[in-house]
């Protein structure tokens, strides 16, 4: 049995609000190692792609786990490279050969390819009428790419992963997707350990006895935003799945709002060489 909550998608399907990512978790043994010790802790929900080189180790954790498939939420996404050549077909049929899977709950295109994601989009329609994706979403995408998208079709994105943690919380997007029943979910949750050393974080943390990675974590989930830290570390497994037995209060969700830098970590959608480069990665 799982613990974790979960929020109902625009499609009437459950996603559940925490999930491992793997993200990275390429070494022998490594993501099945990580799958067996998430699903010991109740999670249910794990996030994959084709880029990133793990979905066959995904699909062998599924397979050695005694957790029934209709109990898992398995995402993958589609990569740039598909999305240029128009192999948007080919591209799902291959990752769903990969995991071993009759159907994923949650296809994504992984980056909103210029010139290519309406036509990628119109594709992951289809997917989803054949019931081999239960549903479908963006990553990646901003304000701009979404409005694109409701100009030449009728069927609102179950899911926009985005980068989303205490330091960039995203405001006006994640409004914005709220309004019109997209749900978010927060990949680098944990912005790759940013904000563990906040002071904010720390004495949040002193109260509940919980870390800041708890904390940060607690904050997400709270807003109803869906996170998929990444881990293969057991412990840290366990601990990012132990913030459902506390509740932060207004001012503490106010105080952890107030670290917004209003930028990404990361990358930026306007920065031509850093999308180049994204769109460039096979």
């Amino acid at each position: 049995m799982s613990n974790i909550p979960s929020l109902i998608l625009n499609t009437n399907d459950r996603m559940p609000l925490l999930g491992l990512g793997v993200y990275k978790a390429t070494a022998p043994g490594e993501v099945e190692g990580a799958i067996a010790a998430a699903l010991d802790c109740g999670y249910r929900l794990i996030d994959t792609a084709s880029a990133y080189k793990n979905e066959e180790g995904v699909g062998r954790g599924i397979r050695s786990s005694s957790v029934p498939r209709e109990e898992l939420f398995i995402t993958t996404k589609l990569w740039n490279t598909a999305q240029r050549i128009g192999d948007i077909d080919g591209a799902f049929q291959r990752s769903l050969d990969r995991l071993g899977l009759d159907y994923v709950d949650l296809y994504l295109i992984h980056w909103p390819v210029p010139g290519c994601f309406i036509n990628s989009w119109q594709a992951l329609e289809r997917i989803r009428e054949s019931g081999q994706a239960k549903a479908i979403g963006v990553s990646n995408f901003e304000i701009p790419h979404l409005e694109a998208l409701f100009q030449t079709s009728g069927i609102v994105p179950a899911v926009n992963q985005i980068e989303y943690h205490p330091l960039w919380n995203h405001s006006e997007l994640y409004e914005y997707c709220r309004e019109r029943g997209i749900a978010v979910q927060a990949y680098a949750p944990l912005a790759r350990g940013a904000y563990l050393k906040k002071d904010t974080l720390l004495h949040i943390g002193e109260t509940y006895g919980k870390s800041p990675a708890q904390i940060g974590l607690r904050w997400l989930v709270q807003k109803g935003i869906s996170a998929i830290p990444k881990s293969v570390n057991p412990k840290r497994i366990a601990e990012n799945a132990d913030i459902f037995d506390f509740e932060l209060t207004a001012e503490e969700m106010h105080q952890i709002e107030e670290l917004d830098t209003g930028k990404s970590l990361f990358f930026s959608h306007h920065n031509p060489e850093m999308v180049e480069w994204f769109m460039s990665f096979a």
